[in-house]
């Protein structure tokens, strides 16, 4: 015996019965109706006990405690403990004298509740042996499982969405970049001309001169950009501003 196993009670009842049974002369089981119910044998305790994975049934005296008969049970329902066929009230056991000697006889409650009691203290106690059997089984031999499979099947797809890819409709226009070209802020004295952008990168032009007959305003040494000789302008023939003096030559800027 194990240092860890001990005795248990799983289950006592005061008053239990015991009869002589005849042998039985076939298999079709044992019938209380058989047993003489008036005269009992001997009346007294059971207990039942449990120590490891096997149960005792033990028949004590009332009163002392002494033990009559015990009977050890390895499974249930087996060969140790049966029903008999005409009551539930009633059983067969096995008893054993530690000698090798064995007996059969008839046990039987006066209460059915205590029949009842009876046969599930043993049902119980063998259900937990199952289960720590099987759970010694795993220990030994863990089970992995089945494998997961992350791989692609044949013919399978998938399909990712990644946000921002398509531009929505109504999208707001991005600023204009700082470092862009940029136009001349209007000159002094109220006059706007209109020449085109003027890339920022140029500094801004002198102060223009405005003359009494309000012809066209200089803007000073070598203007800002130089047409190659016999190139024809880029910016195409502007007409002269509404109001300018007859016979006065276009300089390619519009006066407003």
């Amino acid at each position: 015996m194990a240092d860890n196993d001990y005795e248990s009670v799983i289950c006592v009842k005061p008053e239990v019965h015991v009869y002589r049974i005849p042998p039985r002369a076939s298999n079709r089981g044992y019938r209380a109706a058989e047993w003489q119910l008036d005269q009992p044998s001997w009346s007294g305790r059971l207990r039942i006990t449990a120590l490891g994975k096997k149960a005792f049934i033990k028949l004590e005296d009332k009163t002392s405690g002494e033990l009559f008969a015990q009977a050890p049970v390895d499974q249930f329902p087996g060969i140790a403990v049966e029903s008999v066929t005409d009551s539930s009230r009633y059983f067969v056991i096995c008893i054993e004298d530690g000698n090798g000697r064995r007996a059969f006889i008839g046990v039987g409650f006066a209460d059915r509740g205590d029949a009842f009691d009876f046969n599930v203290a043993l049902q119980d106690h063998f259900k937990w042996v199952k289960q720590q059997t099987e759970f010694a089984k795993q220990a030994q031999n863990p089970d992995p499982g089945p494998k997961l499979d992350l791989g692609f099947k044949e013919g399978q797809t998938i399909k990712i969405n990644i946000a921002n890819m398509k531009k929505k409709d109504g999208t707001k226009p991005r600023p204009p970049s700082s470092s862009g070209p940029s136009l001349l802020p209007p000159p002094p004295g109220g006059k706007i001309q209109a020449f085109g952008s003027i890339p920022a990168q140029h500094s801004d032009p002198q102060p223009a001169s405005n003359t009494e007959s309000g012809q066209s305003l200089d803007l000073g040494a070598a203007s800002f950009w130089t047409e190659p000789a016999g190139s024809s302008d880029s910016w195409g023939d502007f007409t002269k501003a509404a109001g300018a003096p007859a016979g006065q030559q276009s300089t390619g800027w519009v006066q407003f």
